[in-house]
């Protein structure tokens, strides 16, 4: 039988293997470079999830439609997004220490925007424009439409926030700009949010709700991918064996809460 000293030693050896992969799965997802001949460039780390990336996809298709390429060399950008994950402490660490090194390049270039996204953004909320004075813009996973906007208010002088969390948000009709892709296989988001409520996970204070994508634009995204060439797609989500959807409605609390009293008023038929 092994002692309680030795015991100890390999629990301590265990947690040093842990904290290693946890070095390694912070390493951010970077954008390629896009010439399309816009006006603009776009910079984005991600880190975290999978959805993570995915959203990083969608504020680059959004912000496409606004003027901006992406591009893979920070200082070539006009707009430096790091897309955040509260998860663990050691994952905003991380982003606080890049907002450091960031710092160094709008010393050089003082109209260089630098925007907080993501899942650390709704946590903090107004707190990280007032720790990190570096950051014009914070955008809640909900808020990326709203970017076009955002980006305007900075333009004009002014710090820009929304964190505002939706019931109803899937960004179905958004085609992701593919990044960092073998061509080969995707992710397709089919549902964002989390009911669950555990007590050790901060995602449905920063995710919000569950809901659901729409079926057809799912099927209709999962085309365009294989008439681009890809063969193998991940469906994706918080919570993705949640998924429910219907015509009217596309939140599971309230589709549930529905469904509920349906049932409740059903006449009883005694035999």
């Amino acid at each position: 039988m092994p002692s309680e000293t030795s015991k100890m030693k390999n629990l301590i050896e265990d947690i040093g293997v842990f904290e290693a992969q946890d070095e390694l799965s912070v390493e951010p997802v970077r954008t390629v470079d896009q010439d399309t001949g816009k006006t603009r460039k776009l910079y984005i780390e991600s880190y975290g999830c999978q959805m993570n990336f995915s959203d990083s996809e969608i504020v680059a298709s959004i912000l496409q439609q606004e003027g901006f390429d992406t591009t893979s060399d920070l200082a070539q950008a006009d707009l430096v997004f790091l897309n955040t994950c509260s998860i663990r402490e050691k994952a905003e660490l991380t982003v606080r220490k890049r907002l450091q090194h960031i710092h160094g390049f709008k010393k050089k270039k003082p109209e260089l925007m630098v925007g907080i996204l993501g899942c650390m953004a709704e946590r903090l909320k107004t707190k990280l424009l007032e720790e990190e004075k570096i950051v014009d813009l914070v955008a809640g996973p909900d808020a990326y439409r709203d970017l076009p906007k955002l980006i305007n208010q900075v333009d004009e002088g002014d710090k820009a926030v929304n964190t505002f969390l939706s019931r109803e948000e899937t960004y179905a009709d958004v085609t992701p700009v593919r990044l960092n892709t073998n061509g080969v296989t995707a992710f397709i988001s089919i549902m964002r949010g989390c009911d669950n409520m555990c007590s050790f996970c901060v995602v449905p204070f920063t995710r919000g709700r569950e809901r659901s994508r729409d079926p057809h634009s799912i099927v209709a995204e999962a085309q365009d991918l294989f008439e681009k060439g890809f063969r193998e797609v991940t469906l994706l989500g918080q919570n993705v064996d949640s998924y429910k959807w219907s015509e009217e409605e596309n939140n599971k609390a309230k589709l549930e809460k529905k469904e509920f009293y349906r049932l409740s008023i059903l006449p009883i038929y005694w035999s």
